[in-house]
């Protein structure tokens, strides 16, 4: 049994309870089944059983911890109805996503709703005017993230605004600061809102910030590059599906831009910047990465990021789990 699977067995009943609680407050009976739709479609539940660790590991108790385990959780599932949305996605874990079951009109309107459960779990939490200014400063992190990462698509995309402000360039470094955004800080917060709910020390609440930060970064870069070679049967997403949506903004194809020649680097662009990337499209972008090796680069970087995680998750006591967490961000297939 793996440590999803044992964390689960010990938390996830308590995690489901707890979103279903938050989502039903004043909720519509013939709204139900839309609003709920999104978190019953499963996912790994990796942030919220990330807060419920972190705080066991620290205290000794988890229940403290669980409105911060729902408000994580929120946070990302919110993300997640309004990502598609952006994105036209009709996939998602496998199931069509929100928008594609019930229209972006509905879609939005369910986001809304859990912007304000998120709200309701907050009055919940040990520390309610801290956690909302902590919430705030998150959500808006993760706004700029999907920002930045719009910015950095190649072509696509018909807002004025996104037209107007889209970078020439994108570096790898530009990469590390969108995902930090748009993933890490998520991550982060989860293991750091575990400390906040059941301690007051600053040091610790500090390390789990920084080691979920780099955690986050590992695993978005482990999540590009299954979106590139994962097997959709697992992954539970389309394959490819950043390359289709011209994307420099995956950590496979940040890489391969930074090393292919430039006559090489110059296709993948034109690839990038076609209105609809077919599957031979694809084929050719991804043998074009694999000239450079970019894969292994992106591996690299995922796990330079593990390392800088496991040096604050030093800091934090009893961190057997939250250290077998950390290699299953790493060793995963979906």
């Amino acid at each position: 049994m793996d440590v999803l699977s044992k964390l689960h067995a010990k938390y996830g009943e308590a995690v489901e309870q707890a979103l279903e609680r938050y989502l039903s407050i004043d909720l519509a009976p013939d709204f139900r089944d839309a609003v709920m739709y999104q978190v019953k479609t499963g996912g790994k539940r990796l942030r919220p059983l990330l807060t419920l660790a972190t705080a066991e590991a620290i205290s000794g108790q988890w229940k403290p911890a669980l409105p911060a385990a729902a408000i994580v959780e929120l946070i990302h599932n919110y993300s997640l109805i309004y990502d598609d949305i952006i994105d036209r996605g009709d996939l998602r874990r496998g199931m069509p996503t929100v928008r594609k079951a019930y229209g972006d009109n509905a879609a939005i309107l369910i986001g809304i709703w859990y912007r304000e459960a998120i709200e309701e779990a907050v009055l919940d939490t040990p520390k309610p005017t801290l956690f909302a200014r902590e919430v705030a400063k998150v959500i808006k992190a993760i706004d700029e993230g999907e920002r930045l990462d719009i910015l950095f698509e190649y072509a696509g995309r018909e807002d004025p605004y996104f037209v107007k402000a889209r970078w020439r360039e994108v570096t790898l470094d530009d990469y590390i600061k969108m995902v930090s955004l748009k993933t890490g800080v998520l991550i982060g917060a989860a293991a750091k809102w575990g400390a906040l709910s059941v301690s007051d020390d600053a040091e610790i609440a500090d390390a789990a910030w920084n080691f979920g930060l780099n955690a986050g970064v590992a695993f978005q870069v482990i999540d590009d590059v299954l979106d590139i070679y994962g097997d959709p049967k697992k992954f539970g997403k389309e394959i490819g599906k950043d390359i289709k949506e011209h994307k420099r903004g995956n950590a496979v194809v940040a890489v391969g831009l930074s090393k292919l020649p430039p006559d090489k680097r110059d296709r993948l662009l034109h690839i990038l910047s076609l209105q609809n990337v077919g599957e031979a499209e694809v084929r050719e972008a991804v043998s074009l990465l694999d000239s450079v090796g970019a894969r292994e680069e992106a591996l690299k970087i995922a796990h330079k990021y593990r390392e800088e995680a496991e040096r604050h998750l030093a800091r934090i006591p009893n961190n057997e789990t939250l250290r077998e967490l950390l290699y299953f961000i790493l060793e995963r297939q979906y």
